[in-house]
């Protein structure tokens, strides 16, 4: 944890970030970013998910690539600035429903067989990463994956780093644990784990 920022990044962090640039991270013309969406896609042992959350969709581009393996796909993020562009870029997909939803302060209500966190969970602070993955694991149906997909090196601003987010949910694998560790890989500065709700 980040001692010397430990709190949740709020929404206007993110809102202020969209204003200075319309693509902060590159989504859509860095090759790690491509790299990674399709490391993403590959690890997703089915070919077909009929209920899928992906939380901190951004600009939508992996929501786009992703939409095509979901029978629907709740996709929510914390800028308004962001969501706009992914709307615009999942206007043709009908199974795609975007969402402003600051998680865990608001959470959907229904079942998944698919949970997408990618880039999000360092953003959190200890106490609500331990929030939001109660109700992420509440959320997900028996036998259905969940898949966590992070950037590794800290940085200076976020509380946590992407391994600690992996390392709080693998601690769920135990064998008394509500999760089962299927694979993961870990690449130069990013990590993918796929869990299966027991």
């Amino acid at each position: 944890m980040n001692q010397n920022q430990p709190n949740t990044l709020p929404p206007a962090y993110f809102d202020h970030v969209y204003e200075a640039n319309r693509d902060p991270w590159n989504f859509e013309t860095s090759p790690y970013e491509r790299e990674k969406y399709a490391a993403t896609l590959a690890a997703l042992p089915r070919p077909h998910y009929a209920e899928a959350f992906e939380l901190g969709c951004s600009l939508g581009v992996l929501t786009a690539q992703l939409a095509g393996r979901c029978g629907h796909l709740l996709a929510v993020d914390v800028s308004e600035a962001a969501l706009a562009q992914a709307r615009a870029r999942c206007a043709a997909l009908p199974q795609v429903e975007l969402r402003r939803m600051n998680v865990p302060a608001e959470f959907p209500t229904q079942q998944f067989d698919l949970i997408l966190v990618s880039e999000v969970g360092y953003y959190w602070s200890a106490t609500d990463l331990t929030r939001s993955a109660d109700l992420l694991i509440g959320a997900l149906q028996p036998g259905a994956h969940l898949l966590l997909v992070h950037w590794t090196p800290p940085v200076h601003d976020y509380p946590l780093t992407g391994d600690d987010v992996h390392e709080f949910f693998l601690a769920k694998t135990t064998e008394a644990g509500p999760l089962r560790h299927l694979g993961g890989q870990r690449h130069e500065t990013y990590r993918l784990d796929l869990l299966e709700k027991r």
